[in-house]
């Protein structure tokens, strides 16, 4: 194969990230070369363009659908093809569903050596409306070629920016705030109002908004490569953002009214591609906003993790109550708590809750939020789960908390650390409950429980990434 040249290729398989997977025979060398193919979907036969060779594989871009697959849609956003944002569009919802459901059987099967897995997996857990779902949206900013402000998501795999006027995964009100933020700039429009990457200059980085679904409380954090925003900016970034806050309440998008409560700064002067600082600084209103996950009150600053998906984070945590089988008196673990958002659901449920987290601001937002509440039967340490509980065991002057009933885990993408792992099989509890959002260290680490003589029991897997490739996962596991 050779870079430029254009192949008809059948899809006959999806892969990890989305892509179409079609295999072109090399009859000279007697090889099959797997063809890896963005926009495309099993029962595809397309024209492709090889864009990109390595020595068994290669990647390809479609110049033109010969034949459609039975499961292709037309995506409701005309800029679903080149953003990064959502990958599956083009494939009907169903199919979506079926997709992710089969990428944690596989994974559970290929990595987590779990023979029988269909038996234990329920029916995946998909959304009535799989659109305007998120609660959280981060906009970078740049120019483009011509020297134009550009405010969107990246290009797959790049850090192009696709420019945007509508997302159809955000909240609606995202709309209005980039509309009115293009008139701040606007009236800015100066050469280092905008970040670039290259040169490591200009003033804003990021857009960052929150929205509470059921409070309408509206935070918009502007990520910046200063220390300050200028007195006259900050004023007229609050004018602008009442009145696109103002236009969209009397808009014919509004099913719920939005109210701005806090604009902010968020400080991030590093070359890096993360994309908060450490630091936040108010500009108006408070420094968080509220919202509920079931009848839990949680404060939410631009720094907390706080699932996107506020429809599919009940029925995950609603799962993972059901998973924990509480009768009351329990002892619970959370390892990676967090705002305390699992712990202070679970501790209507338990005797006692005991929440981890390496993350000091994450900490005292948890215990805010459990006094806030009235929550009394939970208490939140700082630091890794594997320091902290021996220290914990060491220095009890009771058997409280050392030997818990149930852990529940909710780790970031990596998964768990080993000497993590290491730590919940040495206090043995009845049960673990595993929250994921990859299925690959899921199933690594699950694999490594069994190893150490839990069971998986039950899995769930849940849609709280419509439109893209990720995938939520609840699994149940029994000593």
């Amino acid at each position: 194969m050779i870079k430029n040249d254009c192949y008809e290729v059948y899809i006959e398989d999806i892969g990890n990230d989305g892509e179409g997977i079609g295999h072109i025979e090399d009859r000279q060398n007697g090889k099959s070369f797997a063809l890896f193919v963005k926009d495309t979907l099993i029962g595809d036969r397309a024209l492709v363009r090889i864009i990109k060779v390595k020595k068994t594989y290669a990647y390809g871009r479609v110049e033109q659908i010969i034949e459609s697959s039975p499961y292709r849609v037309h995506p409701v956003c005309e800029k679903a093809r080149s953003c990064g944002g959502c990958s599956l569009m083009h494939m009907s919802y169903d199919k979506q569903l079926e997709y992710k459901w089969n990428k944690v059987k596989s994974c559970l099967e290929r990595i987590g050596g779990i023979s029988g897995v269909d038996a234990i997996m329920e029916p995946p857990y998909g959304m009535e409306l799989p659109y305007f779902y998120r609660n959280k949206m981060q906009l970078p900013v740049g120019r483009d070629r011509e020297g134009r402000i550009v405010i969107g998501f990246y290009a797959g795999r790049t850090h192009s920016i696709v420019d945007l006027d509508k997302c159809h995964i955000g909240h609606p009100v995202n709309d209005y705030i980039i509309k009115y933020m293009r008139k701040w700039f606007r009236k800015f429009d100066r050469e280092d109002i905008a970040y670039s990457e290259e040169s490591h200059s200009g003033l804003v980085r990021h857009i960052l908004t929150r929205v509470g679904f059921r409070t309408g409380e509206l935070m918009v954090c502007l990520v910046i490569n200063k220390d300050e925003l200028g007195k006259s900016e900050g004023e007229s970034l609050v004018c602008l953002l009442k009145e696109a806050v103002k236009e969209y309440n009397t808009s014919k998008d509004t099913e719920q009214e939005i109210i701005l409560k806090s604009v902010s700064i968020n400080i991030n002067k590093e070359k890096t591609n993360r994309i908060l600082g450490s630091h936040c600084k108010v500009v108006w209103g408070r420094s968080y906003i509220q919202d509920y996950i079931g009848d839990i009150l949680f404060n939410i600053s631009p720094m907390s993790f706080y699932q996107v998906n506020p429809v599919q984070t009940k029925a995950i945590y609603d799962k993972a109550i059901e998973y924990a089988e509480l009768k009351g008196g329990e002892t619970v673990w959370d390892m990676y708590c967090g705002i305390g958002t699992i712990s202070l659901c679970l501790a209507a449920y338990a005797g006692k809750v005991f929440g981890v987290e390496v993350v000091p601001q994450a900490i005292e937002d948890a215990k805010e939020n459990a006094r806030v509440n009235g929550i009394e039967n939970a208490r939140f340490f700082c630091g890794k789960a594997e320091e902290v509980v021996p220290e914990f065991y060491r220095e009890a002057d009771s058997d409280e908390g050392k030997h818990p009933d149930v852990i529940v885990v909710d780790p970031p993408r990596k998964g768990c650390e080993k000497v993590l792992l290491d730590t919940i099989s040495f206090m043995a509890p009845d049960r673990i409950v595993y929250v994921s959002c990859d299925p690959a260290t899921l199933a690594r680490d699950v694999k490594i429980l069994s190893d150490k003589g839990y069971r998986p029991e039950k899995v769930a897997v849940f849609d709280a990434f419509c439109q893209g490739t990720h995938v939520e996962t609840v699994v149940q596991l029994s000593h």
